[in-house]
């Protein structure tokens, strides 16, 4: 297949708008399914995606297209077979790197919009990353089935907030296949064929990667230059190692071997490869007895906004989650982890995560796909010390807060939040906005009944509950986005939480002054619902260096030692209940306290309830 038969393009759009049917759709069109084999979500592989409904992985399909251009065509390309590399992205916010790596390995983008919701918080955010990229954009009004649906009045929304001309919008169904054609039609018009030199040497970038058990490390590409030939000896450029090339092809969807891929074209590589530390996403792949100069750029690290620490659960190993972990990372290596020991919970790992769903989701797969059990502490958002003396620390966790005294300031990491809602619920969400430290910067007009708030947030206030209650009191129409914007320095605390007179690193927080009394009495109000009774009172305070600003106390199991007493002296009574008495304080002074997985993910719940 030359490059211009090749088409290289991703669906973006705000969760739930259609990605995923569409992409169904395109593919039961083109003949890379049978109508028999065609289900809902067939591009989502994870049992886990169907489930919540939403992609979390970036998953591709070479469809093979018969184009023919219509007798109205304003840009016809020219009748024949094209090749069309299709990347279906997901929508949430906290997957914003698997889009990325997406646009990278694109030149084209369909920008889905839901025609009776409109414009959403991801349509904004993507759209910009296209339009960053140098990316076309296709517009696709979808769901004109709807009996809300509004397709003109959408396509002129995003024609004033994007400058996306509403005449070149196309209006489909992914459900019933209505504009599917033209939407095809569209790719092959208006995306440009991808940029390369088929004659040149090998270049290929790996974009993501899995483990297979049988076959080792399965390596996905985009090939930029040269070609490679099943056989051919590689080279991995940033690992330094040699492999050979035993199975390569394209995916339609399930994988197909093929003899060769060429410049331009999407596929898959087995060489051999055994261990995760050789595969870096973002790697070039080159010929080992002809390589390239120079390797490609590569991505951007992703930038972790939310850390907690994972300890193995009851009957798991410490090594058994390294490597579940290792393998995991290797297929998402937008979280990072490493080695932390605890008192309370042993060896474990401090994780790195892109925000909470992102969160929830690894600590599922982790338990789902490699059969462990996973105590997860609460996430936290990393802070700068100011030291005394100018130096500046990060830290990811509480724990991990030098001494007060050593200290100058403490900047917490800040956002900048789009909120798309309903101009009625403008009081409601400004009010919800201000509780939660938000500091308002504008109000953009989308329509007359559907404005963008704009406001800086502190990551910690949006972590918790913010985005919960956004949707509690609007009806659950708003949507948000919002992305890094850097530290800020204010008047943080650390309140420690004291469990039997020893204080729970896991359960310590980094909170403003203002709220921090409050927070310490909710939170451990919280705490004496999930900790068990034991046999001895056990005391729970919060405080603020040395100062307990609150205290409660979980009340001991009595066990009732005089029930076989009938009658007699009182004394013999009097004895049992003095014995009991001693045996209660032996047992505080070297009791411990079992503190459930519940008692963590309390500290999440900052709702005023």
């Amino acid at each position: 297949m030359e490059l211009h038969q090749i088409r290289n393009f991703s669906i973006i759009a705000h969760i739930d708008h259609g990605k995923s049917t569409l992409a169904d759709r395109l593919l039961l069109t083109c003949g890379a399914i049978t109508q028999r084999e065609f289900r809902n979500q067939i591009l989502d592989d994870m049992d886990l995606e169907r489930e919540m409904g939403i992609t979390i992985k970036a998953n591709r399909c070479t469809l093979d297209y018969q184009y023919k251009p219509a007798a109205d065509a304003k840009r016809p390309a020219k009748a024949g077979k094209y090749l069309l590399n299709l990347i279906d992205t997901p929508g949430h916010v906290d997957f914003h790197y698997e889009v990325s790596r997406a646009l990278a390995a694109c030149e084209g983008v369909l920008l889905l919009v839901d025609a009776a919701q409109g414009i959403e918080a991801q349509t904004l955010a993507n759209a910009y990353k296209a339009v960053e990229s140098g990316l076309e954009i296709i517009v696709v009004i979808n769901k004109i089935d709807l009996p809300a649906a509004r397709p003109e009045d959408v396509a002129i929304e995003l024609e004033q907030v994007l400058g996306l001309p509403a005449h070149e919008a196309i209006f489909a169904s992914a459900k019933t296949g209505v504009g599917v054609n033209e939407i095809l039609a569209a790719i092959i018009e208006r995306i440009p064929a991808p940029v390369g030199n088929p004659n040149g040497e090998l270049k290929a970038l790996i974009y993501d990667a899995k483990v297979d058990v049988h076959r080792g490390i399965a390596c996905h590409m985009r090939i930029i230059d040269g070609e490679l030939k099943r056989g051919d000896r590689i080279r991995l450029m940033a690992a330094g190692q040699t492999y050979v090339a035993n199975d390569i092809g394209v995916f339609r969807p399930k994988i197909t071997s093929l003899q060769s891929l060429k410049s331009g074209q999407v596929g898959y590589l087995f060489g051999g490869i055994k261990t995760i530390h050789d595969v870096n996403i973002g790697d070039t792949i080159t010929l080992d007895a002809h390589p390239c100069a120079e390797a490609l750029p590569g991505y951007q690290p992703p930038q972790q906004m939310v850390f907690c620490d994972f300890y193995p659960g009851p009957g798991t190993t410490s090594p058994e989650l390294r490597e579940s972990m290792e393998q995991l990372w290797l297929n998402d290596s937008s979280f990072n982890f490493a080695p932390v020991a605890s008192s309370a919970l042993g060896t474990g790992f401090r994780c790195g995560f892109l925000g909470l769903l992102h969160m929830k989701i690894i600590q599922e797969r982790l338990e789902r796909e490699s059969d462990i059990d996973v105590v997860q502490t609460a996430p936290t958002v990393a802070f700068e010390v100011v030291l005394k003396g100018g130096q500046v620390k990060m830290i990811e966790s509480p724990a991990e807060l030098p001494n007060m005294d050593k200290v100058e300031a403490i900047r917490e990491p800040y956002v900048k939040s789009e909120i798309i809602v309903p101009t009625k619920y403008i009081g409601a969400v400004m009010q919800l906005s201000e509780e939660r430290r938000g500091r308002y910067k504008r109000t953009d007009y989308l329509s007359a009944d559907r404005v963008v708030l704009v406001y800086d947030f502190p990551m910690a206030e949006v972590i918790y509950d913010y985005f919960d209650r956004l949707k509690s009191v609007t009806s659950g129409y708003a949507t948000m986005d919002y992305e890094m914007i850097g530290f800020r320095e204010d008047d943080l605390v650390k309140l420690n939480i004291l469990v039997n007179g020893a204080p729970v690193d896991a359960l310590g927080l980094i909170v403003h002054r203002s709220r921090a009394e409050y927070r310490g009495r909710k939170l451990i109000a919280r705490l004496r619902k999930e900790i068990d009774r034991h046999l001895f009172d056990v005391p729970i305070q919060a405080a603020i260096g040395s100062r307990v600003v609150a205290r409660e106390t979980i009340k001991a199991l009595r066990k009732d030692v005089t029930a076989k007493c009938y009658g007699g002296d009182v004394s013999r009574k009097r004895k049992l209940l003095e014995k009991q008495k001693e045996g209660k304080k032996r047992m505080k002074q070297i009791g411990s306290v079992s503190i459930p997985q519940s008692a963590f993910m309390a500290v999440l719940d900052s709702s005023d309830g």
